[in-house]
């Protein structure tokens, strides 16, 4: 089980595929093995290589307890340090919903490191993620089963491979890493990567990521209709040929800046 080590904290990753590096970063109170719950990995490896980490406090990443580990600028050089352990110069960034926020936090504070960027059900506006902490405070103050429970009445029947990681959560944990976000509006400006944003038309977070994308050249949104939060991510066949497109768009747009001054092809 490869892990790189960032100042002492140990992040859990695993790589598929072959082909331009593309980082997988999951959302809130899941891991990577999400990707492959809902069919990604399967749907992008024949033409990328993937590298799928578990965020800090997730998976089989270290645990910390304490909230000041779980600064946007750590949870950034966490992936940092995965694509330093591979080897990979430059990389493009996936990342859904918490992921997602990851993602404008590269923008912010790695941009050199990746081509570009997709993010799925977020915005780069500050957040109060009160919600979040009462749905793990849930699981700290009546444990995994009742939190499991609680969450298949609420939200559905999860997969049994779900079910298994829920109830092996670090409540704890994941408490601290739900700490409200501070506005990255001001990185839209000077953002000069390529960027794919798409959310669904049912998702409270459908207006701000609008909004994000108004007067911005290098955001590009797409609205997915009639789909809340937790449906866009699970309809694969709808986000990957997104996904497939842009990744060509912006590899082709990289070897066009990086080949010599009147080059020929064809």
């Amino acid at each position: 089980m490869p892990f790189a080590d960032n100042q002492g904290i140990r992040i859990h990753y695993q790589t598929e595929g072959q082909g331009p590096p593309v980082v997988l970063h999951h959302w809130s109170l899941s891991t990577l093995e999400s990707w492959y719950d809902y069919g990604y990995v399967s749907a992008l490896q024949d033409e990328y290589r993937l590298v799928l980490l578990d965020a800090r406090g997730h998976g089989a990443s270290d645990k910390p307890h304490r909230p000041e580990a779980y600064g946007l600028p750590k949870r950034v050089s966490d992936v940092v340090a995965v694509l330093n352990d591979l080897g990979i110069p430059q990389a493009h960034f996936f990342g859904y919903s918490m992921g997602g926020w990851i993602g404008f936090g590269v923008a912010r504070y790695a941009p050199d490191r990746f081509r570009s960027l997709i993010i799925g059900g977020q915005h780069p506006y500050a957040q109060s993620m009160e919600g979040l902490r009462q749905l793990v405070r849930y699981g700290v103050e009546n444990g995994p089963q009742a939190f499991v429970a609680m969450w298949e009445e609420s939200f559905g029947a999860l997969l049994d491979q779900e079910k298994a990681r829920m109830l092996s959560y670090d409540y704890d944990a994941l408490l601290a890493v739900a700490q409200d976000r501070d506005s990255l509006e001001a990185v839209l400006p000077t953002t000069r990567m390529p960027c794919l944003l798409f959310v669904g038309e049912a998702d409270g977070v459908c207006p701000l990521a609008r909004r994000c994308a108004q007067g911005t050249d290098s955001v590009r949104l797409e609205v997915l209709l009639g789909l809340d939060h937790g449906e866009v991510i699970a309809q694969r066949d709808q986000v990957v040929p997104l996904v497939k497109e842009f990744l060509a768009a912006a590899d082709q747009r990289r070897d066009t800046a990086r080949a010599p001054h009147g080059s020929l092809s064809g």
